[in-house]
């Protein structure tokens, strides 16, 4: 016991000694880097001269180059750099240098001398005021620049986060399409699926009387102004023409869309599975056959390993719905599924009523041309599901869909020149848009997005909502889950009231 009051008394005396002393580190020393997501955290709307105590204890950034003035598209005399200090968060800053700005170009590492200038936010742009050339040291060049792929949505949620920031818009589309003769001079008004942004081009640009391309990606700074007090709005700007980059002169009209889907009912799934799509023209399915194919990956399912005959594989992994008989109306919805035609399982609202074009019983019938009957057209045990729309009724391992959309990313899905086909979509690409590789099938590449799989038996429908514009070939609001959890009295505009849309 006394040994233990001893060692007690000494622990205490050395926990005591360490608070004392809880604000040394020996050999320590404050960073002189301050991270741009913290110096823009330090505006408050009034202009703050910086200083060692707001800058705690730093007094320079350490940042890298990304403004280009050689095309003639920036805001002039601004300098524009970004790093990723705090916890790895790009952040970028504005600082206006004058002529001097021309003397720095993208991939030059800086150091800027920061103490004692002026954070204030000119014309809705936050800038550093008061920093001259002599306060800037370049450490390096020709360094890379990791590319930053945003949605003009992100940008328009959260403008400051997005603001001096070097950026690239994907698959952005001219609403509405230029004509041939329309060059990038101007403002115009630029779609990602995600939102719309205003492009910005000096008429005085290097690039101005660039053609104007129907479909392309854009690289670019954000640079924001404001509207009223607290209110930004993101414009973007490309710095050179080669920050344009066309990816397609086509347009290509979907003329069927996945729009929602009822994979797992309340109670027993078999016989009241169902897919809800959409036409964005009018069909008469005996002049244009379709087919729809659902694909069950779970551990289950036969044939096991990777689908070398994809969609077509068939078996206990696809099963098929072919489409040759009824009509569906440009902007109207139709169903495919089961014969039990309830919009919840059994027992629930019946929805027959409305446009099926196909619908058999499943738990009895093998699929039309491939699937051996079924329980469950969709997995329900976590493994990837997944739908797929042919503008033909016949569907083999190289057929590729107009339409597709998949639930999950569990089991052998793509090995190689195996795997699930992808039409070009709000969801997926068949050329990779940033590297320009080919990559035709879900999981390759950047093809990895997918719907969450929702808890079994509860019935949830998955509407998929969205907002498509035929005369672009594509959605101006791309879709995103939305899980309606229906009951048994549930009614039909629960599925439909506010679902997708075709424009006209």
């Amino acid at each position: 016991m006394k040994k233990i009051f001893i060692y007690t008394f000494l622990l205490s005396s050395l926990i005591s000694s360490w608070g004392c002393e809880k604000e040394t580190y020996p050999g320590a020393q404050i960073s002189p880097y301050v991270a741009i997501f913290d110096v823009r955290n330090l505006y408050r709307g009034q202009d703050l001269v910086l200083n060692n105590d707001n800058l705690k204890g730093g007094h320079s950034l350490a940042a890298m180059v990304v403004s280009d003035h050689s095309g003639g598209n920036l805001p002039e005399g601004l300098l524009v750099v970004q790093d990723a200090r705090r916890l790895s968060t790009l952040r970028g800053i504005s600082i206006p240098l004058g002529a001097d700005a021309t003397s720095f170009v993208p991939g030059d590492s800086v150091i800027i001398h920061i103490d004692g200038k002026t954070l204030s936010r000119v014309n809705g742009i936050l800038e550093i005021k008061g920093v001259s050339k002599g306060d800037i040291q370049k450490v390096s060049s020709d360094n890379v620049i990791p590319i930053n792929r945003v949605t003009i949505g992100q940008m328009q949620t959260n403008p400051d986060a997005y603001e001096s920031v070097l950026s690239v818009i994907v698959k952005g589309t001219f609403d509405p399409l230029p004509q041939p003769t329309d060059v990038l001079a101007g403002d115009k008004t630029l779609n990602d699926g995600f939102g719309d942004i205003i492009l910005h081009t000096e008429a005085g640009a290097a690039f101005a009387n660039n053609a104007a391309f129907v479909n392309a990606n854009y690289f670019g700074i954000a640079f924001n102004s404001e509207v009223k007090e607290g209110q930004l709005i993101p414009q973007f700007r490309v710095r050179t023409g080669s920050d344009v980059r066309e990816l397609s002169s086509q347009i290509q009209v979907a003329p069927v869309l996945i729009t929602g889907f009822m994979s797992d009912v309340a109670g027993g799934d078999g016989n009241y599975e169902y897919v809800q799509l959409m036409a964005t023209t009018d069909i008469d399915f005996a002049q244009t056959p379709y087919a729809v194919v659902v694909t069950n990956n779970a551990n289950a399912s036969t044939p096991t390993g990777y689908p070398s005959n994809g969609w077509a594989t068939g078996n206990m992994r696809t099963y098929k719905f072919s489409l040759s008989t009824g009509t569906a109306k440009k902007g109207t919805f139709f169903y495919v599924g089961g014969a039990g035609k309830l919009i919840n399982g059994s027992g629930s609202t019946n929805i027959s009523s409305s446009n099926w074009i196909r619908a058999f019983d499943y738990t009895k019938n093998d699929g039309d041309g491939f699937g051996l009957k079924t329980g469950g057209l969709f997995a329900n045990s976590g493994n990837a599901s997944g739908v797929a729309v042919f503008k033909d009724s016949a569907v083999t391992a190289s057929s590729t869909p107009v339409d597709v959309i998949f639930i999950a990313t569990g089991g052998s899905l793509y090995s190689g020149n195996k795997g699930y086909r992808i039409a070009s979509t709000d969801f997926y690409d068949i050329v990779n848009p940033i590297t320009m590789a080919q990559q035709p099938f879900y999981r390759q590449g950047s093809n990895t997005l997918s719907l969450v799989y929702n808890t079994a038996d509860l019935g949830y429908f998955n509407m998929l909502g969205g907002v498509y514009n035929p005369a672009l070939g594509k959605w101006v609001r791309a879709r995103a889950q939305n899980n309606r959890l229906l009951t048994k009295s549930s009614p039909l505009s629960d599925i439909e009231g506010e679902g997708a849309t075709v424009l006209k």
